[in-house]
């Protein structure tokens, strides 16, 4: 389920403050960080992003 228009707009990684690529429409949900040295993916659960470095998946 793709997120709400201009949602994206407002949102950044926690972690570096770079703009976030929808991959929420994917088999795995989540928010992907655009800087290459941060990268980290946050996933979507129930449409709902969750924003927390400690739930991030680190890339691989």
């Amino acid at each position: 389920m793709p997120l709400e228009a201009g949602l994206l707009d407002i949102l950044a990684c926690p972690a570096c403050h770079a703009p976030l690529e929808d991959r929420s429409a994917a088999e795995t949900p989540e928010l992907v960080c655009t800087s290459t040295d941060c990268a980290l993916a946050y996933p979507v659960r129930d449409g709902i992003p969750v924003l927390l470095v400690d739930e991030a998946r680190r890339p691989a």
